[in-house]
């Protein structure tokens, strides 16, 4: 018995060799993270690309919900204290917005306490700066994780 030419091969000698093309690919989370502060973009940016996130940064945005119908990230990082708004009012909108109230949204901060006495806004988390890498990590799955219960 011949195999075919060079490429996938479905005779029983080879079938095991080709089982990876049988196999579905995990689609790339798409991450949209928001922060005025570029250090700290770059840090995350990078630290989540090498995680396989696809990472888009924005330092400011006037149109949160424009950006995120332009990018359709499956997550949303805000920093709370930006230079034009607070990121508790984009997280507001996003969470009120028919086409965007089903994504997470992680709130990060250097001033808990301020977010903590106004109200989480709906965001379906929070870290404080300075935060552990892992723990963002950690953080942006449990959240994807849980959007994928709740919205399967």
């Amino acid at each position: 018995m011949s195999c075919a030419p060079p490429g996938p091969c479905s005779c029983p000698a080879h079938l095991n060799n080709n089982i990876h093309l049988l196999k579905p690919k995990a689609m790339t989370k798409r991450i949209l993270v928001v922060d005025d502060d570029i250090s700290v973009l770059e840090v995350i940016e990078a630290a989540l690309s090498y995680e396989n996130f696809d990472v888009k940064t924005v330092g400011r945005t006037y149109n949160i919900l424009k950006t995120i119908e332009e990018y359709k990230p499956d997550i949303i990082l805000l920093d709370y204290l930006l230079d034009d708004i607070n990121g508790g009012e984009y997280c507001h909108q996003i969470k009120t917005h028919p086409a965007s109230k089903h994504l997470p949204v992680i709130i990060i901060s250097a001033y808990p306490q301020v977010f903590e006495s106004l109200g989480t806004y709906g965001c379906d988390s929070f870290i404080a700066k300075p935060f552990d890498l892992s723990t963002l990590v950690q953080t942006i799955n449990t959240c994807l994780n849980k959007k994928q219960i709740d919205y399967v």
